[in-house]
Formats: structure tokens, C-alpha cells, sequence
């Protein structure tokens, strides 16, 4: 048993460095590994797995509603980089350039994609021409590279991956609607399927997306209390086939310019499930979402029967829909317990000669410990139960960490004393000044997070400067 506690030990606890408990997870999970170049991780097995299944349910999601994947070159001129102004300004300091194509210093210098705004916009004025060529619907799944100055295993990646949705539509409405459209597709694989509860709303134009007209957001709180941007869909407006001079002929033979959007998720979001539900034993899969959603673990396997028995149930499980693996090896229980423990596996299931006179299994549940004696004949069914008993604890757990620490203030500096002894969210009313949105950030530590759908009126004078305000924001600290 020892080996099995220092296998625990190994993780830093996560109330006294939650920074290098995160780290541990994300290591000692086999999630990801480093590499000898700076910012650049390999994503293993299994947290590849993880994203695979996010990546599957946006997939079906996408295309159920009209979208096709598409493939877009990695590199871009830097001409056409350049076309648009804020976009590049906003990208510059992150871009990484290529000057050299084999031994000969190239003509024109390439950027690796930060984002792929430029190389649809060139696309898209060679093949759109007719009101009948509208809409088009297209994603991309790519990894894109952005020159980060601190990396973070998921938060924060030099190269990472994602999907990038890019439309293009004939008209404003259209596309604002594309634009909210998505970013509940968003809010729904973060609530339903990550068990992670979001705020929903729409950047100032500060933190706006380079060259967007609006971006919309869905925000979590991880369990630290400090905000993950989760999801953002972009409205474009024709901004971008102005600077790309992509127009297209209406149906009364006039010359209009287009209306676009783009939306993306990354990685990023598997570090926030990390932040949102692990504990000191390591991670806390959802259900709905974990590559693996039960770990059977004979015992006394040496004894005849086990092993059969725990075949039957896996596979019993597995005819039910569920995904169950057993662990046959000659490692410990104890051992086997700490390490699915560690991968945040949802249930366990222990079956030995006892359980098996007795027609039972025994159900450990990873968010909470409690164990639940299950009968094997209606293993499928309960295990099923139990399951989705889970997935719905772990959000209403996530909620409750939303809710209790979201706070409301009149003034900047209650919002600092409230960040300073709590942390959290904070509520307050805006007159919709920049000024007043940086002096937030020099007093109280906090950016803003969104403009929240859900307005409040929480009084009528602004937090800093107390002018007028009719706009309520949510302030944080945030990765």
C-alpha cells in the first residue's frame, strides 16, 4: 500500500499551490508530456482521447446544423496578413515567420496561422461571386501557433488545437444569427457534456476579437475561482470582404459585400474540465465525456470464475452502450484503485469470489467515494443510473462554486476588497467607458469578463467613475 499512497503524493494539494496541483494532473494523468522545444506539448493517448470525444459531439453538432469541414493551407503571405489592419495588430506579437524555404531566403515572408480570418477571406473571393454561391457554412480542425511568452499545459500553448468555424452570408441578420447560433452549441458541450456551468455574454470592445465587430462568450469558473474563456463566436460584419474585396451580386443585380463570422474551441477546454472538477487524487471526468466511463477490477482474480465474470460484465456493460475497460494486470487493487483514481475514471467496479456468490459488484463512485453494491444481473441498467447520477453532481457542483462566489458591488474598490479576502466573479453596473474599464484593472486586478445576456439592474451609477451606467458587467482574474 505504500506505493499506493506515494502515487497520491505525488500531487501537489491543490488549496496550498492550486498552480502546481494543475501542473501534477496534467503529468501524473498522462495527459500530456513536454518537449525540447519551449511551449510545445505532446497530447497523449490519453488526453488525445479526451479531445477526440469533444471534438466527436461538436463534429455531429456542426454538421447537423449545415457546416462542412474544410482544409486551409498553414501558411499565409504576409501581404495578405496585412490586409487587415486590427486583425494583424492584434496577432503581430504572437506570429511566427518563416524567412527561409530550404537553403533560399524567400521572397516574402510566411506566417505560421494564428487564426485562419485571411486565408478563407482569399478563398472566398475567388469562388463567391452570386447571392446563389451564399451561405457558406465551413470548419476547420487544425492546430494553429501562437509565440505565448508563459506556457501551461492546455491554458496556454505555443501550438494547439482547435476547430475554427468560418461563414460567410448574404446578409446582417443571417450572420448575427449564425453568430449566437454557435456559441450555444458552445454553452451546451460545456453544460451538458464537461458538466461545467457558463456565463453567457458579450465582450466589451476591448476584449473583442482583432477585426470583429462583436464577439459573444461563454465564461467558467474553475474551482480557484479565477475565469476560463471558453468558447467565442465572432460577428464580422463586412469589415473583412471590404479589406479582401469579396463581394457578390444580390438578386437585384446589385454589388454587395458580404457578411462573415468565425467561432472556435480549443484544447484549452480539457484544462478547464482539469480546473473545474479535480481534487487532490487527481482528475474527475465527466460521463458524458470520459474515454473511459467505468474500470472494472477483478480481485482475487487468481480464484476461478473471476476473471470470467468480469469479461461478462464488460461486456455487458459495453452491449449497453457504456464504456468499460478491466484492468487484468498483476498490479494490486490498491495500486489499480490510486491510478483510475488519478485518471479521474467515474466509476469503479470491484468484483470478487464473495461478490460473485452473492450475484453482486461493488460500484465506487470517483467524484464522491460512496460505494454502491450493484446486482450483476442489472449491472447495465444501474450502472447507466449511476452514471449520469454523477455527470449531474459534478455540474451542480460546479454551479454551486459559480453561484456562491459570484458577488455584487457598487464601487471599484469593493470589487478590490472582494478579490482580495474571496475572488471569484463580481457584478457591477458600467457606463460603457474604456477609461473606466482599464482604471478597473489598475484598482481592483480584474478584467472584464462579459456583458452577460442576463442584464441586472444593480442602480444606475457606474463603479468607477459614477456616471450614468445602464450596462451590467461580470469582472474576474483569468487565465
Amino acid at each position: 500500500m505504500a506505493n499506493d499512497k506515494n502515487q497520491v503524493r505525488q500531487i501537489t494539494n491543490m488549496e496550498e499551490d492550486f498552480t502546481q496541483w494543475y501542473t501534477d494532473v496534467c503529468i501524473k494523468a498522462e495527459l500530456v508530456d513536454y518537449t525540447s522545444v519551449k511551449g510545445f506539448f505532446v497530447l497523449r493517448p490519453y488526453g488525445y482521447a479526451l479531445w477526440e470525444n469533444i471534438m466527436g459531439q461538436l463534429d455531429r453538432e456542426f454538421k447537423r446544423l449545415g457546416h462542412e469541414n474544410v482544409a486551409m493551407p498553414m501558411l499565409i503571405p504576409e501581404s495578405l496578413l496585412q490586409k487587415e489592419a486590427d486583425h494583424v495588430e492584434g496577432f503581430a506579437p504572437e506570429c511566427a515567420w518563416i524567412t527561409y524555404g530550404g537553403s533560399e531566403k524567400l521572397e516574402e515572408r510566411l506566417c505560421v496561422r494564428p487564426t485562419s480570418e485571411t486565408l478563407f477571406c482569399d478563398h472566398w473571393h475567388r469562388v463567391v461571386h452570386s447571392w446563389r454561391d451564399l451561405p457558406k457554412l465551413y470548419n476547420q480542425w487544425c492546430s494553429v501557433l501562437r509565440w505565448e511568452k508563459t506556457t501551461r499545459p492546455f491554458l496556454r500553448h505555443r501550438e494547439f488545437y482547435w476547430q475554427e468555424g468560418h461563414t460567410i452570408h448574404a446578409s446582417e441578420a443571417e450572420a448575427i444569427e449564425e453568430t449566437e447560433r454557435m456559441l450555444e452549441v458552445y454553452a451546451d458541450i460545456c453544460e451538458n457534456y464537461l458538466a461545467m456551468p457558463v456565463v453567457r455574454g458579450v465582450k466589451t470592445d476591448k476584449e473583442k476579437f482583432a477585426g470583429a465587430e462583436r464577439t459573444y462568450t461563454i465564461e467558467c469558473m474553475m474551482h480557484d475561482r479565477k475565469a476560463l474563456q471558453s468558447g467565442t463566436s465572432h460577428y464580422f460584419g463586412n469589415g473583412f470582404s471590404k479589406a479582401f474585396d469579396v463581394e457578390f451580386t444580390n438578386k437585384n443585380n446589385e454589388k454587395e459585400y458580404p457578411y462573415q463570422t468565425s467561432w472556435g474551441m480549443s484544447t484549452r477546454i480539457i484544462g478547464g474540465m482539469i480546473m473545474t472538477h479535480g481534487d487532490d487524487r487527481g482528475l474527475v471526468l465527466p460521463p458524458r465525456i470520459a474515454p473511459t466511463q467505468v474500470m472494472v477490477i477483478p480481485i482475487a482474480m487468481h480464484k476461478g470464475g473471476v476473471r470470467e465474470k468480469a469479461e461478462e460484465l464488460v461486456s455487458a456493460l459495453a452491449a449497453a452502450g457504456i464504456r468499460a475497460k478491466a484492468d487484468y494486470s498483476e498490479n494490486s487493487p490498491g495500486w489499480k484503485y490510486a491510478e483510475y483514481e488519478m485518471k479521474g475514471i467515474p466509476l469503479r467496479i470491484e468484483i470478487g469470489p464473495k461478490d460473485i456468490e452473492k450475484g453482486e459488484c461493488v460500484a465506487v463512485r470517483r467524484d464522491s467515494g460512496e460505494k454502491i453494491t450493484v446486482s450483476i444481473a442489472d449491472a447495465p441498467a444501474r450502472i447507466a443510473e449511476l452514471l449520469e447520477t454523477v455527470q449531474k453532481g459534478l455540474y451542480d457542483k460546479a454551479l454551486a462554486n459559480l453561484e456562491e462566489h459570484t458577488y455584487t458591488a457598487s464601487t471599484a474598490l469593493e470589487v478590490s476588497d472582494i478579490m482580495a479576502d474571496k475572488g471569484g466573479f463580481v457584478k457591477t453596473m458600467w457606463c460603457g467607458d474604456k477609461e473606466c474599464e482599464v482604471e478597473m484593472k489598475n484598482i481592483a486586478g480584474v478584467t472584464s469578463r462579459c456583458l452577460p445576456f442576463k442584464q441586472e439592474k444593480l442602480g444606475d451609477k457606474c463603479a468607477v467613475c459614477g456616471k450614468t451606467a445602464h450596462k451590467m458587467v461580470v469582472w474576474g482574474v483569468a487565465y
